[in-house]
């Protein structure tokens, strides 16, 4: 059952992008999903709650209250549902951690930030046009580039390829280890132990 927040503790809001509904599921631009939902398993915590736009679980950590966020707006609408849960729950931006699928980065890649542009992708465009600023910690997922001529948008919504899967639950399991350190120890903590490689493909 979803637990309140107590209007005195430290709130983290933690992201993961990517598209709602069955046909995406598995699909490398869900990779945000991916993390969130085996976070979800981690911590006890079940995102289910609707709200803003969004699937969302509250719990704890280390006494401090963790909301967990699913946008249910498609990708490219990501900030109408982020921006409104931020102002809700009065979360700082510092305390913004938002994980999304990388083309630039490779496969098996975290590169953890304190701030940044979009990197292209359109769900970070949203978020930082309707929170107003940049300014927040993001965990970029890299999912590689397409091979060939391959338009990038198609190869964004296959899903992983059968190598890729062999090594996908360790990425997820960094990712998870990655936030919790963010949220416990700080985010160069985090930085300095998770960003890198768990062996490209």
């Amino acid at each position: 059952m979803c637990q309140k927040i107590k209007s005195n503790s430290e709130i983290f809001l933690i992201a993961g992008l990517g598209n709602p509904g069955k046909d995406y599921r598995h699909t490398r631009h869900n990779i945000g999903f991916m993390v969130i939902d085996h976070l979800s398993i981690e911590l006890k915590i079940p995102v289910k709650k609707v709200k803003q736009k969004s699937l969302i679980g509250i719990g704890k950590l280390d006494n401090k209250e963790i909301l967990l966020v699913k946008p249910q707006t498609f990708m490219n609408n990501s900030g109408e549902s982020i921006a409104p849960l931020m102002r809700y729950y009065k979360v700082p931006h510092q305390n913004l951690m938002v994980i999304h699928d990388d083309l630039d980065i490779p496969f098996g890649t975290i590169r953890i930030r304190p701030t940044g542009g979009t990197s292209g992708q359109k769900g970070m465009k949203s978020i930082i046009e309707k929170i107003g600023s940049q300014e927040f910690p993001r965990i970029r997922m890299g999912i590689g580039r397409p091979p060939g001529h391959m338009d990038p948008v198609d190869f964004v919504l296959e899903n992983f390829s059968k190598d890729q899967l062999s090594i996908l639950e360790n990425i997820l399991e960094d990712a998870t280890n990655a936030i919790k350190t963010f949220i416990i120890d700080g985010l160069n903590k985090a930085m300095n132990t998770y960003n890198g490689d768990k062996g490209n493909l």
